[in-house]
């Protein structure tokens, strides 16, 4: 029995890395005149542990009326009789502030969904930016408040991270609410420039550190200027054992 624990651990533990990756399509975000211009794609992963395939993620990021984007996150996890199926969707206004540091785009709403082997779980998070006071949170019956600074979603960095290296940045931070409804920091720095042989070719990228406080986990994740500086690989270590690698599939414009 728990040797059956412990392999629905390092199933979600192997979905929970989906959780960190960021989009990466060559079309995502445009550099125009020196600019970031946002557009619609569609990217794919596949997922291994120990280098063996045990999965898939993708991100689906479009545009609605009304200056409104939404990202759609998906994944599924299955080893031996296990299954971890997760989805995100988040919808962001767009607003006219150029000189904000991160993407000019505010979360709205949040929802998450997770199912599969143990309990299934779910949330929605609603971000009143007219009242600039509060979130709402559901399945909680109150209202749930959090300092203004952490009025970022659970994945925002997805698209941001790529902007920052643009930009030339080799140190930031993100202070958002997780998909857990708990406030977390992420804190990012590069560390060096690889070249990497991966499904969809070979490509020099950037690796970079994802730290997070009071955490043993261990993130790396790589990104491809020849790609508009999207994300290409992300791997994740725990006392120095592999818990996942996703790498970069295929991505397209939509």
């Amino acid at each position: 029995m728990n040797n059956v624990f412990v392999k629905i651990k390092q199933c979600m533990n192997i979905s929970l890395l989906f959780i960190l990756y960021w989009s990466s399509s060559s079309q995502a975000q445009q550099i125009i005149h020196q600019e970031y211009i946002l557009a619609p794609f569609e990217s794919q992963f596949v997922a291994s542990r120990e280098g063996k395939p045990v999965g898939y993620a993708r991100l689906i990021f479009t545009q609605l009326p009304n200056k409104l984007w939404q990202l759609e996150y998906e994944s599924k996890v299955s080893k031996y009789f296990l299954t971890d199926k997760r989805n995100e969707t988040t919808r962001y206004l767009q607003t006219n502030e150029k000189n904000k540091p991160n993407l000019p785009l505010l979360p709205i709403s949040y929802i998450y969904n997770r199912t599969g082997t143990g309990p299934d779980k779910s949330m929605s998070i609603t971000f009143d930016h007219i009242e600039d006071e509060y979130l709402t949170s559901i399945p909680v019956d109150e209202e749930v408040q959090f300092p203004l600074n952490l009025r970022i979603d659970n994945q925002l960095f997805r698209i941001d991270v790529p902007f920052q290296l643009f930009k030339g940045n080799t140190e930031f931070n993100y202070q958002f609410i997780n998909y857990r409804g708990q406030p977390r920091t992420y804190n990012i720095q590069v560390v060096t420039n690889e070249s990497l042989d991966l499904p969809i070719g070979t490509l020099e990228t950037i690796k970079v550190a994802i730290q997070r406080p009071a955490s043993s986990r261990q993130t790396f994740a790589w990104f491809a200027p020849s790609l508009n500086y999207q994300l290409v690989r992300l791997q994740q270590f725990k006392h120095d054992k592999e818990q996942g690698d996703i790498q970069l599939r295929i991505h397209k414009a939509l």
